[in-house]
């Protein structure tokens, strides 16, 4: 076992010390001096000054203000075939989609974005492939979630700890820089014993160089809450939805009370809504196409007012919506009278339209 963490924490801190470079890092404007104390100013992966940056809570890490999430929604639209019956059910071998993933990753590189996050066995391996010989670019987060605590027969830390290096091992990867167990939607419904076992999985995960840093993802806001505050030494990132109506409860019954209070990092998935805050279909040649990615930068920028969220992390699927998605980072933050009107009836119509298996996403409008 030493010797085996002694070559993965090589090849892990061989990566990390080949991308710092001197660039300072461009903090939310409400930033406080003890902020930019924190974040490290010398190790900004691959660094775009067109692209702003956040501390990814006591990590160290310095990520992208906007990353890339690991589903390809629609992606047929971009690369033609049959709809698949889910994005987990694409067919990753096939040479169209390595190359159109391959090329999303390559712009995001390009544009400055350097974190990736892949939540199932489809998304880790083709992400795996297509981050290969770029880990120097770009972090990796990683949840196999079928070998996790959302599933009965894989809630022991020895189950944990099996399903990690499992999964690992079938994507070639020597470490991962962010193992975020995902639990049950409604996480509640685990036992205390359960959690605990997680957390095991995940602080062993950490000692034995297979992650650099750990935590959670659920949509149960105020479970997450209470794993925080009795975890705090533990849990240093979390992904949770938080779309364009997300709100900030201003106290300390808030989720981001206690992020704050703990240096926690926190990524925000569904940022569009799983696409229903669009008209069209994610085609080039959609009547919608123009408004549609003015609405996706609107929600950005809107997300992006909220200084402590660390990114949100959409799922991108093609070079276009990549730039897109970065030029939202440069434009003005805040939203005038007719954009925020614009950008309500748009998640107005989301929520109207939001599928009955994504109900749960309107628990998320206050954090």
């Amino acid at each position: 076992m030493g010797e085996e963490l002694t070559r993965r924490q090589f090849i892990r801190d061989s990566a990390v010390a080949g991308a710092a470079i001197g660039a300072g890092i461009v903090l939310p404007q409400n930033a406080g001096a003890a902020d930019q104390r924190k974040a490290d100013m010398g190790k900004i992966l691959n660094y775009n000054s067109d692209m702003e940056y956040r501390r990814c809570g006591r990590t160290g890490m310095v990520t992208s203000a906007v990353c890339l999430g690991g589903h390809w929604k629609r992606l047929v639209k971009i690369i033609g075939g049959e709809e698949p019956q889910g994005w987990m059910t694409t067919e990753i071998d096939q040479s169209d989609f390595q190359k159109n993933r391959y090329d999303v990753v390559t712009r995001c590189i390009e544009r400055g974005i350097n974190y990736v996050d892949a939540c199932c066995r489809e998304e880790i391996l083709a992400y795996a492939k297509a981050v290969k010989g770029r880990r120097d670019k770009m972090y990796f987060g990683y949840s196999w979630h079928i070998k996790e605590s959302r599933f009965k027969e894989w809630r022991s830390a020895k189950k944990l700890k099996q399903g990690l290096d499992e999964g690992m091992k079938e994507a070639g990867l020597d470490y991962v820089d962010i193992w975020r167990n995902s639990l049950l939607v409604d996480s509640s419904q685990h036992t205390e014993g359960e959690v605990e076992e997680a957390v095991k999985a995940l602080e062993w995960a950490k000692k034995t160089g297979r992650a650099r840093f750990i935590g959670f993802s659920s949509h149960d806001r105020p479970h997450l809450k209470g794993i925080i505050e009795k975890y705090s030494d533990q849990v240093e990132v979390i992904l949770t939805p938080y779309t364009a109506k997300s709100k900030l409860v201003e106290d300390e019954s808030g989720l981001w009370a206690t992020l704050k209070k703990y240096d926690v990092g926190w990524f925000g998935i569904k940022p569009f809504a799983s696409n229903s805050v669009f008209r069209g279909d994610s085609s080039p040649d959609s009547p919608h196409f123009e408004k549609d990615n003015q609405i996706a930068r609107l929600a950005i920028r809107y997300i992006l007012c909220n200084p402590a969220i660390t990114a949100p992390i959409p799922g991108l699927i093609s070079v276009q919506q990549v730039d897109n998605i970065a030029l939202a980072v440069k434009e003005r933050r805040e939203l005038d009278a007719k954009e925020k009107a614009e950008l309500d009836e748009a998640m107005d119509r989301a929520w109207a339209c939001l599928p009955p298996d994504y109900q749960w996403l309107k628990n998320w409008e206050y954090v």
